[in-house]
């Protein structure tokens, strides 16, 4: 039986959400773990597949995982062994890249099967290896996996990325926390999952300064010991949220988010006619107005996500006047319009950019989810069209959105899993 969720369009959304954890921060927080032969205790886990495929892969390698609480796991990896590493799990996440970094960091070497995750293209691990090469590793040939070593230990050293990559920056914090000497990082990426991982590794006595900013310096340190950590709250799913609300014309309220993550999400949702209120820890978002068409580039952060591209699509296609979006991050990002445009989006693009015409009417269709934030996308494109609109391939939704359904329905949403 093949799982699809179905979704019919028409309904306002209205109420309260709380957003969960951070998926793109956990995992490498997680992973960290290995870098410490002391329990650690990690709160607001989000509740999706890849966050436990992730305990699976720490849990295989001989760490001892123990569940406080749905949302909260204590992690002991003092027993953890690489050669150990199940390689097939390796391959269902992007994220298990980050093993590469924890195991050098621990061990002098690094075994990994090759990244999976979503399908955006060519992503290379090229600035990964640079970093790890100025710290002193070298990769060793290997067919099917990924192995590294550093013959001599690790030591600091200086490198400049080309593109300011999320994964070779939090690679190098892995790396360079315990590396002999300092660690110097330009061009770094800004994204507030790399200040998470300083965070914690700081709070288990790491001395990583600059995360946030282009140039992180990491103090490399002997040792490290165990700390109670709370993930910070996922920007993207937040995000999701209030473009569905956008688009249907809802009225919501966000709980548990950090408002300053989410800026060039909201700005873009003003710009397109929604009223956004926030405070501390909440975000209001009211949407009476038509919508207007905006353009939208991608960018590393803070400019506005790649992440949050595709749940914009559903919105120009509605408005007045559509708009351009100019993807900036991944190539191959914008493999979902073809879905779209079987529920009647008029929308063209070259690859790098995509022109929609804006004023189009959607109807409900069965639809394919190519990736996780396409599924989201061809969700909040469902709950704007005329009829039933089923989604298949929903296991790349449910790797970076806890409890989908049951949050949608509580804002007035009709979802159903069903099965073909």
């Amino acid at each position: 039986m093949i799982p699809l969720i179905s979704v019919r369009g028409g309904n306002r959304l209205r109420g309260e959400v709380f957003i969960g954890g951070m998926k793109n921060a956990a995992l490498p927080i997680l992973f960290a773990t290995i870098l410490l032969r002391q329990t650690v205790a990690i709160e607001n886990l989000p509740a999706v597949t890849d966050v436990t495929t992730t305990l699976r892969i720490l849990s295989d390698m001989g760490a001892r995982v123990t569940w406080e609480s749905p949302t909260a796991v204590q992690v002991n990896a003092a027993d953890v062994d690489p050669n150990a590493l199940p390689l097939n799990l390796t391959t269902r996440l992007r994220g298990s890249s980050y093993l590469l970094g924890a195991e050098l960091g621990r061990f002098g070497y690094a075994v990994s099967g090759l990244p999976g995750g979503c399908d955006f293209g060519n992503r290379p691990l090229d600035q990964h290896f640079m970093i790890f090469s100025a710290l002193g590793a070298e990769v060793v040939p290997s067919v099917g996996n990924i192995r590294l070593t550093a013959p001599g230990g690790l030591h600091g050293g200086a490198v400049r990325l080309s593109f300011p990559s999320v994964g070779a920056t939090l690679n190098g914090i892995l790396a360079g926390a315990t590396a002999d000497g300092t660690t110097m990082i330009e061009n770094a990426a800004r994204e507030p999952h790399i200040v998470d991982l300083a965070n914690f590794l700081n709070a288990c006595g790491a001395e990583i300064s600059g995360a946030g900013t282009s140039q992180i310096r990491i103090n490399g340190v002997k040792n490290l010991h165990g700390c109670r950590h709370r993930i910070i709250p996922d920007m993207i799913e937040a995000g999701t949220y209030l473009a569905a609300a956008a688009a249907t014309g809802g009225h919501i309220r966000l709980r548990a988010v950090n408002p300053d993550h989410l800026e060039a999400v909201t700005d873009r949702l003003a710009a397109m006619g929604a009223s956004i209120a926030a405070s501390e820890d909440t975000v209001t978002l009211t949407r009476m107005l038509p919508l207007r068409g905006t353009d939208i580039e991608t960018l590393p952060y803070p400019g506005f996500p790649t992440d949050m591209q595709p749940q914009f699509a559903p919105l120009l296609c509605l408005s007045e006047g559509g708009g351009l979006v100019y993807e900036r991050v991944w190539e191959n990002r914008f493999r979902y319009l073809e879905e779209l445009r079987r529920m009647g989006a008029n929308v063209i693009s070259d690859g790098l950019c995509a022109r929609f015409r804006g004023g189009d009417r959607l109807t409900g269709t069965r639809v394919c989810a190519t990736d996780l934030r396409a599924g989201a996308a061809l969700l909040i494109a469902g709950l704007c069209a005329e009829g039933e609109t089923t989604i298949s391939e929903i296991r790349h939704i449910e790797r970076g959105y806890p409890d989908l359904i049951g949050k949608f329905r509580s804002l007035g949403a009709e979802l159903r899993l069903v099965t073909d």
